[in-house]
């Protein structure tokens, strides 16, 4: 099974940090954000392609063609188009069933397993109040039906974190572009399939995200309260394209 990292963005919310290296390559605890992810990946993936852009070149000479056994492959995302038009970059090079995650976020390996387990899926987190992003509705079987973006306000949101388990089929779908932008978004896209496919919503047990500066000492401290030999507790909850 493939997996395939979406790290190709400028990180303009972690500037000054970005203006040197990618965010993906930021240290937390003792870690790049890319390795967090790869440490947490079930056994199951043999190959991890990584899409790039700024600054893609540190991420391909520190990482090299492989981490810790797993065959690493990358692409070029020349224009940042959106996630869609990333993961589209990688389109040539997936053979079955695969992973697809934000450069960003760490998630842990039992939310993933969860995940793998399924022809289709996303991780989704139980959040409350007002928050923004991509809000989860879902069909009467508890499978997905929408993601709809913006700023919501109900009293419980279940929000989409950027994890999702896809098939080949989804290249068979055009993707969505986003109102009023040049992006063409992931989430968006998946939904047309799920109007043919079941897609199952797991629930995160762990998901930390850095969003920007203000993020990196909070994040470091979790990940120090919580690493067990390169896994996370299970009890823990936290309201245009060139193969290179």
């Amino acid at each position: 099974m493939q997996a395939v990292i979406l790290a190709a963005g400028n990180g303009v919310r972690m500037q000054p940090l970005t203006y040197d290296i990618p965010k993906p390559m930021i240290r937390l605890a003792g870690k790049n954000l890319i390795e967090h992810k790869l440490d947490q990946l079930p056994d199951g993936i043999d190959e991890v392609i990584i899409v790039v852009g700024y600054l893609g070149g540190q991420i391909i000479n520190h990482f090299g063609n492989e981490y810790k056994g797993r065959k690493i492959t990358y692409v070029k995302q020349d224009k940042l188009l959106g996630t869609g038009r990333a993961l589209w970059c990688a389109k040539d090079l997936i053979r079955g069933k695969f992973i697809s995650m934000m450069g960003d976020d760490i998630y842990c390996r039992e939310d993933l397993e969860k995940c793998a387990a399924n022809d289709w899926a996303v991780l989704a987190k139980k959040v409350e109040g007002k928050t923004s992003g991509g809000r989860i509705k879902l069909k009467p079987d508890g499978h997905l039906d929408e993601i709809i973006e913006g700023v919501h306000r109900q009293k419980e949101s279940l929000m989409n974190i950027g994890l999702f388990v896809m098939q080949p089929d989804i290249f068979n779908y055009e993707l969505v572009k986003l109102p009023g932008k040049e992006e063409w978004g992931l989430p968006q896209t998946l939904v047309k399939a799920a109007q043919d496919f079941d897609v199952k919503i797991i629930l995160a047990t762990f998901w930390l995200q850095v969003t920007d500066i203000g993020d990196i000492k909070k994040v470091e401290k979790i990940l120090k309260m919580t690493s067990r030999d390169n896994n996370f507790p299970r009890n823990y909850r936290r309201p245009g394209c060139r193969v290179a």
